[in-house]
């Protein structure tokens, strides 16, 4: 059985930055990290193949992104991953959802056949959730989303438990399919020194828009289907007062409890 698993580099949750010009992200010199989704996605991927023979089961980590993206699949080669593979080319830049979806399914179809591929939720630099589902409609395979279990997995079909509004659901479908799992499903391992130590010497293929015959019109900002034309950011219009304790504990406790009575915030007294 053959398993894909793909995972994104993302910029640390507090270093996020928009090129005002362009209206792309701007990951250069940024500090980044592997979308902490995208762990448990890996995770299950080793975890189904710990309850297959030895040998029986292949894992691919494939991730899209700017050089030093490799750090991504190195990662998830770290975890236990048999190998990793990264896209990169300057004509992918600026790709939306659509266009990286377009992009991972071209690299799917050149690297596979897979029997299951696996992606994370959502990633927290873009949260749209929409790059697994359409990667899967590019390869006309069943997309399972919100997994919170995988229950059996034969030579032809897979079931799953699937976590939704009020409850959960079992749905069986057939293979090659498309899994996302939400984050309760597992907890994702540590690295081991010994898979760090692997992943330094794993060497991870770099793949262009022309390795995969991919049209330059169908990438990057020419594929993309959205584009932003402005960045804006919140403006605070309002100032808050302050109250301080230095004249007194009982005097501040006064002011705060006047000013939530002015607010209609506190139920009157019956």
């Amino acid at each position: 059985m053959r398993i894909a698993v793909l995972v994104k580099q993302v910029p640390a949750t507090d270093s996020v930055k928009i090129d005002e010009k362009t209206g792309t992200m701007v990951r250069e010199g940024v500090e980044a990290e592997l979308n902490p989704l995208d762990l448990h996605a890996v995770e299950a991927a080793l975890r189904i193949r710990e309850c297959r023979s030895e040998g029986a089961t292949e894992i691919t980590a494939i991730t899209m992104g700017p050089p030093q993206a490799k750090k991504a699949a190195a990662y998830a080669v770290s975890m236990g991953c048999d190998s990793g593979v990264l896209l990169s080319d300057k004509r992918f830049g600026g790709s939306d959802t659509l266009a990286t979806s377009r992009t991972l399914a071209k690299a799917l179809k050149k690297l596979g056949p897979f029997d299951i591929i696996l992606a994370g939720e959502r990633a927290t630099d873009g949260e749209t959730g929409q790059v697994g589902p359409a990667v899967a409609e590019f390869l006309r395979i069943p997309a399972l989303t919100y997994v919170s279990s995988i229950d059996e997995l034969d030579e032809g079909h897979i079931t799953v438990t699937r976590s939704v509004e009020g409850g959960h659901e079992k749905m069986k479908a057939p293979i090659p399919a498309m899994v996302i799992p939400v984050k309760e499903m597992n907890i994702p391992r540590l690295c081991t020194l010994g898979g760090k130590l692997r992943a330094k010497k794993t060497e991870i293929p770099v793949l262009n828009a022309d390795d995969l015959a991919l049209d330059e019109d169908l990438t990057g900002l020419k594929g993309s289907a959205t584009l932003v034309v402005n960045v804006t950011y919140p403006q605070m219009t309002r100032e808050g007062r302050k109250i301080l304790s230095s004249a007194g504990t009982k005097d501040a406790v006064k002011a705060i409890v006047d000013l939530l009575e002015e607010k209609n915030c506190l139920e009157a007294a019956r």
